[in-house]
C-alpha cells in the first residue's frame, strides 16, 4: 500500500515482485498513480494498472503469484482486464508437500467463553430452533402452510424458541437413490437432522411412497420423530398432525438455556459470495485474522468452495498436519475436477461478471484472494461435501463455490453461524444459522447499511488495519453466537432456499 497512509492510498501492490496493482478508486487517464507511472486510460477502481511494461506472453503477477500470461504487449501504465490475460494451467495435486507451514503462533483472543445451548452430542447451539426436515419435495407445500400456523399460534406461547425451520429441499423422488454419489444429498439431509442449533428435538415429515424413506437420513423412526402425510385424510389432518407434534417439541425446546460455554463447543464457517479485487485484502484478510483468534482460543472454523481454492491449494497443503488430511485435500480436488470435466465446464467457469466488474480478472486471482479467509491456523482436517467434523480446529470443507449450495453444505457440517465476506453485496442469509456480512469496501457499507455488519473497507483506504478489523468481527462473532446480538440479515429474516449439493442422477 501507498506508505502515506494518511491520505487516501491510489493503488495498493500487495508483494514487491507484484508487476501490477489495483486501484483504491477510479483513475482517470492521464492521473499519475505514482512516481513515474501514469494512467493510460481510466481504470475503474479495484481494477488493475500495469506497473511495468509487460511482453505478449509474460507473466501478470498479483499476490506474487502468475495470474495468467498477457494475450498481447501491456505498457506501463494501461488497464488490464480479463480480456488481456490467459489462464495458466492448474497446479498439480499429486505430491503436495505437507506441514511445513504450520504457524504456532497465532494472535491469542481476549475471549474464550461464549453463551450457548449445550448439546449432548458435540457442538452448542447458537440458537434455539425447531428443525423440520422433509423427505421429498412434495409435502413442501402443506408444510410451509403448518409452519406459518406453528409460527402464528403457536411459537409465541414458547418465548425460549427463537424459531422454526422447515428445511425443504428439491431431493427424494424421481432420483437414482442408490448411485455412487447419491450419498453426497442424502448425507447433507441426513446431518442436518443433527444440527446444533436443532437441539435434538427432531421432526421428519414424509409423503409415503418417495424414494428417500425417513430409515435413510435419520435412526428415529418413531411417531415421535417421523410423520407421513398420506397417513392422514385430507389437508387440514395433515397440517393438524404436524402442529400436533411440533408442540410437543416446542414444550421441550423452551426449557433449554443459555449458558457459559468455552470456544471449544463453537463452529462456525466462513464464505466469500460476489467478491471483487478488494475482498482478498480486506473482507477475507480480517475474517482470516478473525478465523486464528477463534482457532487460537479453541473454536472450529470451517472454509470451502473448491474451484476458489483450486489454484492456491499447494499453499492449503502446505498447512496441512499430516499426510492423509494433505491426501484427502487431493482427493477431494480431483473429484471435483472430474465433476467439472464431465460437465464440459473447468475452473475458468466460476468468476461471474460482478467478479469483474469488481476488478477479478480471472479464477485464479480470485482463489488467491479466497483463501485468504482461512488465517494461517494448521488445517486439521479435511471433509467431503456436507459431513460432519470429527476434529477441531480449522478444516477445509469441500463444496461447490456457488453461495446458496455451499451455505447448506457448512449447514450440513455442523456450523452454527457463518461469516460471509462480500465485495458487490449480497441480502443471502440462512434461516437455521445467523449469518454476519462484511464488506470489502466502505462505498458498500454506506449503500447498504442495513445490510452489511462489518465494514472491511477501512483497511484499504488505511483507516484501519487487518488485526484491528478482524478483532473487531471476533467479538461481533461472539456477540451473534451469544445472542447478544443480531446480525441484518437475521433481523430482516433473509433467508435463501436450502440448496443441497447433488450431482446424483436424476431419472
Amino acid at each position: 500500500m501507498s506508505e502515506n497512509i494518511k491520505k487516501r492510498p491510489i493503488y495498493i501492490k500487495i508483494k514487491d515482485e507484484d508487476n501490477v496493482a489495483i486501484t483504491v478508486d477510479k483513475v482517470l487517464e492521464g492521473s499519475q498513480v505514482m512516481e513515474g507511472i501514469t494512467a493510460k486510460q481510466d481504470i475503474p477502481q479495484g481494477h488493475k494498472i500495469a506497473l511495468c511494461d509487460i511482453p505478449a506472453g509474460g507473466n501478470i503477477i498479483r499476490y506474487g503469484v502468475t495470474l495468467g500470461y498477457a494475450i498481447n504487449d501491456i505498457r506501463q501504465g494501461d488497464w488490464i482486464n480479463e480480456d488481456m490475460l490467459s489462464l495458466p494451467t492448474p497446479p498439480s495435486v499429486d505430491n503436495m508437500k505437507w506441514g511445513v507451514d504450520i504457524r504456532t503462533d497465532l494472535p491469542k483472543p481476549e475471549r474464550t467463553t461464549w453463551e450457548g445451548y449445550r448439546n449432548a452430542d458435540g457442538f452448542a447451539g447458537t440458537r434455539n430452533l425447531l428443525g423440520i426436515v422433509t423427505t421429498v419435495q412434495c409435502v413442501a407445500g402443506v408444510l410451509n402452510a403448518a409452519v406459518k400456523r406453528i409460527k402464528d399460534e403457536l411459537l409465541p406461547q414458547y418465548p425460549n424458541v427463537d424459531g422454526v425451520v422447515s428445511v425443504t429441499h428439491a431431493y427424494g423422488c424421481g432420483v437414482a437413490i442408490n448411485a455412487p454419489e447419491a450419498k453426497v444429498p442424502i448425507r447433507q439431509i441426513a446431518n442436518m437432522c443433527k444440527h446444533p442449533n436443532f437441539g435434538g428435538e427432531l421432526m421428519v415429515v414424509g409423503l409415503g411412497c418417495e424414494k428417500l424413506t425417513p430409515d435413510r437420513i435419520t435412526d428415529r423412526l418413531g411417531s415421535d420423530t417421523v410423520l407421513i402425510l398420506q397417513d392422514y385424510k385430507g389437508f387440514g389432518a395433515q397440517v393438524e398432525a404436524i402442529m400436533a407434534l411440533a408442540e410437543t417439541k416446542l414444550k421441550r425446546l423452551n426449557q433449554r438455556k443459555r449458558e457459559t460455554l468455552p470456544l471449544s463447543d463453537l463452529m462456525i464457517g466462513m464464505q466469500c459470495g460476489g467478491s471483487d479485487a478488494f475482498s482478498g485484502i480486506t473482507a477475507n484478510s480480517a475474517a482470516g485474522y478473525a478465523s486464528d483468534l477463534l482457532v487460537s482460543g479453541g473454536a472450529t472454523v470451517l472454509f470451502s468452495e473448491v474451484t476458489e481454492v483450486r489454484d492456491g491449494v499447494y499453499l492449503l497443503g502446505e498447512r496441512t498436519v499430516d499426510e492423509p488430511t494433505c491426501r484427502k485435500l487431493a482427493e477431494e480436488m480431483k473429484w471435483y475436477d472430474n465433476y467439472l470435466e464431465l460437465g464440459g465446464a473447468d475452473r475458468s467457469a466460476n468468476p461471474t461478471p460482478g467478479n469483474k466488474k469488481g476488478g477479478l480478472s480471472n479464477i485464479v486471482e480470485k482463489a488467491m484472494g479466497s483463501i485468504a479467509k482461512s488465517g494461517t491456523s494448521p488445517i486439521v482436517e479435511v471433509l467431503s461435501p456436507g459431513e460432519r467434523p470429527s476434529k477441531k480446529g480449522l478444516i477445509y470443507a469441500a463444496t461447490p463455490a456457488s453461495d446458496i449450495v455451499c451455505g447448506p453444505c457448512q449447514l450440513a457440517s455442523g456450523i452454527t453461524l457463518q461469516v460471509f465476506m462480500t465485495g458487490r453485496g449480497t441480502p443471502y442469509g440462512l434461516e437455521a444459522a445467523p449469518v454476519v456480512k462484511v464488506s470489502s469496501r466502505t462505498d458498500l457499507k454506506e449503500m447498504w447499511p442495513d445490510l452489511i455488519d462489518i465494514d472491511a473497507g477501512t483497511i484499504a483506504t488505511g483507516n484501519a488495519t487487518i488485526p484491528e478489523v478482524g478483532t473487531q468481527l471476533f467479538h461481533f462473532i461472539l456477540d451473534v453466537a451469544s445472542g447478544k446480538k443480531e446480525s441484518w440479515a437475521e433481523h430482516w429474516k433473509l433467508y435463501n432456499d436450502m440448496c443441497f449439493f447433488n450431482p446424483a442422477p436424476i431419472t
